[in-house]
């Protein structure tokens, strides 16, 4: 924890310098200051992650193979899927039923960096809920934790099972509909104030598959999200599933030839969009990917803004290292990029 504190204590001793350094003219330029030591904290908190994570770098892009507790998170949560507790009902629906937990958990998200998170179950983002269109989802959800929270699903639902609602700390709520329409869907904390909920963590993916299977594909589930160490409304860190750089210490293996289907959504706080740009090749994608037989957008690039998803299935060609990372060079510096290795 007091390595987590020096480095936060970095951040405001590198705005301290700053004011030193820039004489009575700057101190007196109101706004532009503001803005110009709140780039200095990016920066500063930038270089820690390079500390850290870029020991024996080549050309910029090889960090290393350093094993953290958060890059196992990031690894296990690409093809972690839950499909619940599966019973039949009468007339044979299918039920499936899940328990997730609200707590407050100190997270991983770079090499020595901790985040005092609001989770699902423990990590963030939460656990990939999964399940077929016209299957009886059953949430239990425990709040832990010692605010009050709600679990908010995207789709077609009662309105009394919305989470509008905020579930009090040490109480319990059960969430059930039926699975409607198949897609690419999120979930996430609906408790005001929104923007501090969704921040601290309590968001994940929620995927209704269609009742028809869509082609085979090597599935990954992927969240981009950002992470205001210094609680100034800004974000310092950006991952995919919660880790800096994850995936570019750890590329992430494919086949060449092979169909590649990515669930990607975005939650993002604090900033107005979110992307995802591929190297040297091109994807389809679904926009929340309800319909497989759709026309899909044929691209290398998307942006999505907060709460929003989409399907992409890409096919490498050939063998090689396929860099993604956000297409806006701030967010790729600060943690969101990777690599997909074609074998």
């Amino acid at each position: 924890m007091s390595k987590n504190v020096s480095r936060r204590n970095m951040l405001k001793w590198g705005a301290a310098s700053t004011f030193a350094l820039a004489g009575s003219a700057l101190l007196n330029s109101g706004g532009w200051f503001k803005k110009s030591a709140q780039a200095m904290d990016k920066h500063e908190v930038h270089n820690a992650l390079k500390q850290d994570l870029h020991a024996g770098m080549k050309h910029g892009y090889d960090p290393g193979t350093l094993e953290t507790e958060g890059l196992k998170l990031a690894r296990e949560a690409l093809t972690k899927f839950d499909y619940g507790k599966v019973s039949k009902t009468a007339d044979g629906k299918t039920i499936r039923e899940y328990e997730i937990r609200a707590r407050e958990n100190e997270v991983e998200i770079a090499n020595g960096i901790k985040f005092p998170g609001w989770t699902y179950n423990g990590t963030i983002p939460g656990p990939t809920v999964r399940c077929t269109e016209g299957d009886i989802v059953r949430v239990k959800f425990i709040n832990q934790s010692s605010h009050p929270h709600s679990i908010h699903f995207h789709g077609i639902h009662p309105t009394n099972m919305d989470g509008l609602e905020a579930i009090l700390p040490g109480d319990s709520f059960t969430y059930e509909f039926e699975a409607k329409p198949a897609g690419m869907q999120v979930y996430h904390c609906h408790v005001a104030p929104l923007a501090r909920h969704i921040h601290k963590g309590l968001y994940g993916n929620f995927i209704i598959d269609p009742v028809k299977p869509r082609l085979p594909a090597k599935e990954f589930s992927m969240v981009m999200n950002g992470y205001d160490l210094d609680l100034d409304g800004e974000n310092e860190v950006y991952t995919v599933n919660g880790y800096a750089f994850a995936y570019l210490q750890e590329p992430i293996k494919v086949k060449a030839g092979e169909r590649i289907r990515i669930y990607l959504s975005n939650l993002t706080e604090f900033d107005l969009i979110n992307s995802f740009h591929l190297h040297a090749n091109y994807f389809n994608y679904y926009a929340t990917g309800a319909d497989p037989e759709a026309r899909p957008q044929f691209t290398d690039t998307i942006m999505q803004c907060q709460g929003e998803r989409g399907i992409m299935e890409i096919i490498f060609p050939e063998p090689g290292r396929y860099m993604f990372h956000a297409h806006q060079s701030e967010f790729a510096e600060l943690g969101w990029m990777g690599f997909f290795v074609a074998e």
